[in-house]
């Protein structure tokens, strides 16, 4: 059974399994088409599939889940016994996963709150964490609440326990930035996330871009002319943001294990203050979209959590 308020995200978080299970987080998956076939995310297409098929040049596309897949989501939390739920989600920017989410909310029987963060990866993902947190807290609460006969104001509680775990996620969300680079624009270009003239004068000039999530959307950041310097400055861009805050950092990697790895255990020295340190492949959806060679660190600063 879940408790009172249930989580529900969507498979671009790249969230550990373990945090996952433990926070009974619902993950809705995206959609990735390989040529004809199309494969749920996390579930029947793997990173390395995707690498290797943009290696070969395959056409590599995804796609939102429909809003009856939320549908279901949300009658599943319901029935397991959430009386609310929090559905936090990559930005709109990027897909049109929250509006999806949005659609099917409007006949949920029970009350949602849809949060755009404007971000993804483990970006989005620190969002999450953050109204899990919350939720754990509330639902504790609601418990010992319960267990004491007092429950004739159960609807109003449900809502204003809702409204703070969506603020928790929307203030880390504030907070939580993003930075990548990529071997090549080409991948962003195709899949229409970055401006074809950003891309060619990229590919003109033979720079290694640095990019940055800003206003929910991809943009660069920096250009700079070798891989080897591109990576360092990734480094340095993630301390001087990390400053002397208590954040998490996550080092995402497409294909590129040994430098993701390298990178964040030097960030672990780096970093004065540094509270979780996550280091995974992306997904196959974000994947399609960036290329094999994707390096990218995320700092979410840990917010007060007593919203």
């Amino acid at each position: 059974m879940l408790g009172h308020l249930a989580l529900v995200t969507d498979s671009t978080a790249y969230l550990p399994q373990e945090a996952v299970d433990r926070h009974r987080i619902q993950v809705v998956p995206l959609s990735v088409a390989v040529g004809d076939e199309v494969f749920a995310e996390g579930v029947e297409i793997s990173p390395k599939d995707v690498a290797e098929a943009l290696r070969a040049k395959q056409r590599v596309t995804t796609s939102r889940p429909s809003p009856e897949t939320f549908t279901a989501a949300y009658r599943a939390a319901a029935d397991a016994g959430a009386r609310g739920i929090v559905s936090v989600h990559i930005s709109a920017e990027l897909s049109g996963t929250a509006e999806a989410a949005r659609l099917a909310a409007a006949t949920a029987p029970v009350p949602v709150r849809v949060v755009d963060s404007r971000l993804v990866g483990m970006a989005l993902g620190s969002c999450v964490l953050a109204a899990a947190e919350i939720a754990g807290a509330l639902d504790d609460s609601w418990v010992e609440t319960t267990a004491r006969g007092v429950e004739a104001d159960g609807s109003r509680t449900t809502e204003a326990d809702l409204d703070r775990v969506a603020s928790a996620a929307e203030r880390r969300a504030e907070a939580t930035s993003g930075f990548f680079y990529v071997d090549t624009l080409e991948h962003l270009r195709r899949g229409g996330r970055i401006g074809t003239a950003q891309a060619l004068v990229g590919s003109a000039l033979a720079v290694k871009p640095l990019l940055h999530l800003t206003g929910g959307r991809i943009e660069p950041l920096e250009k700079v002319r070798t891989a080897s310097r591109a990576i360092a400055r990734l480094e340095e861009i993630a301390v001087e943001h990390a400053g002397d805050r208590t954040v998490d950092v996550a080092v995402h990697h497409l294909a590129a294990e040994d430098r993701a790895e390298a990178l964040a255990e030097r960030l672990r020295e780096r970093v004065p203050k540094l509270n979780e340190l996550y280091v995974s492949e992306v997904g196959a959806v974000i994947g399609a979209h960036v290329g094999p060679g994707l390096l990218a660190v995320v700092v979410a600063p840990v917010v007060g959590s007593t919203g």
